[in-house]
């Protein structure tokens, strides 16, 4: 678990970038050039917030936003849903598909909030053909794709942890090549009732049940052992189904979570959580990827709201996942 935290990530020079390109597409050149990257070894803690804690009950929002093409309307939606902690993934910082931008720190600005960014890729292209159609340049600046986590109060002890994988979008990431693999962001927010861990978390979508499985054990034996007794917020992109026939109640996950003490929140049950979108405009399914785990809090209602502007425009291609927290669990 990397505890590092910085004012600004240490950027990646192109031809720091070109030397990625160049590396032998094996685990061993990735995991060895990856450690020596501070980019990828620190986490960005900026933004402002109220150093008040969070009163009961509070919404937290866990959202997969595609790349955040449209930073202030996601910050304005999120902000209409009553969300005063959000679980963000797919994180774009420096991409030429999404105005150079970072995403992370104009929601947090926009909504007034404390945010912790961890990068999840270095991206080393401009990502897929429909991705390029919104690209403002022919590189990017920085080329970073990761997960971000913001609160209308103050973080603490916030922390970087990758899961286990099989290093695929390096040796065999197509159009969308890339360093780095699946990670959770996460931080200590205090509450009325006392501190209790958020962390938001993107599980690898180009695996099956067995391996999702393996990175979400290897995510709650890292909570366990770094925050003992405190309670416990995981939500983000599960890719629930994905390589397994699309069926999200096969995952073994969500038994092994149980079985941890946590409990699984997702929204109405047949509700899925996906929908076309500017990039991902012909999906073969709608599908149910997205989800909250707790442990140590009473959990009132979760819903699913659609990420559409409100003049109709997709934000992502993954509805807003809502939940309510009501207070710490007596048990």
């Amino acid at each position: 678990m990397i505890h590092r935290t910085v004012s600004r990530l240490a950027p990646l020079s192109q031809a720091e970038r070109e030397t990625i390109r160049q590396l032998p597409r094996t685990v061993a050149a990735h995991d060895a050039h990856l450690a020596g990257l501070p980019c990828m070894t620190s986490v960005e803690q900026g933004g402002a917030a109220a150093d008040a804690p969070l009163a009961f009950p509070f919404t937290v929002a866990a959202w997969n936003l595609e790349r955040c093409l449209f930073p202030i309307e996601s910050a304005e939606m999120l902000a209409e849903a009553g969300a005063q902690v959000a679980l963000l993934s797919e994180m774009d910082h420096g991409m030429a598909r999404s105005g150079q931008a970072h995403t992370t720190a104009q929601l947090a600005g926009h909504l007034g909030m404390a945010y912790a960014y961890g990068v999840e890729f270095v991206e080393l292209g401009l990502g897929s053909e429909t991705e390029r159609e919104f690209c403002v340049a022919d590189s990017n600046n920085l080329g970073w794709h990761g997960n971000g986590l913001m609160a209308a109060t103050a973080l603490s002890q916030p922390f970087l942890l990758r899961l286990p994988g099989r290093r695929f979008w390096f040796l065999q990431g197509g159009d969308q090549p890339r360093l780095g693999e699946r990670m959770a962001i996460g931080a200590k927010v205090r509450t009325t009732a006392g501190l209790a861990v958020m962390v938001s978390t993107h599980l690898e979508s180009n695996a099956n049940a067995a391996e999702r499985s393996a990175q979400m054990v290897s995510l709650i034996d890292a909570l366990e052992a770094a925050f003992p007794g405190l309670p416990i917020l995981i939500g983000g992109d599960l890719n629930t189904g994905n390589h397994i026939g699309g069926d999200w109640r096969a995952e073994t996950l969500f038994d092994l979570a149980r079985a941890r003490g946590f409990g699984v929140h997702g929204g109405p049950e047949e509700q899925m959580t996906t929908r076309p979108s500017l990039i991902t405009r012909w999906p073969e399914r709608a599908m149910k990827l997205d989800w909250f785990l707790s442990r140590g809090l009473e959990i009132g209602r979760s819903r699913v709201l659609p990420s559409t502007s409100k003049l109709g425009k997709p934000l992502s291609d993954h509805d807003l996942l809502l939940v309510d927290i009501e207070g710490f669990s007596r048990s």
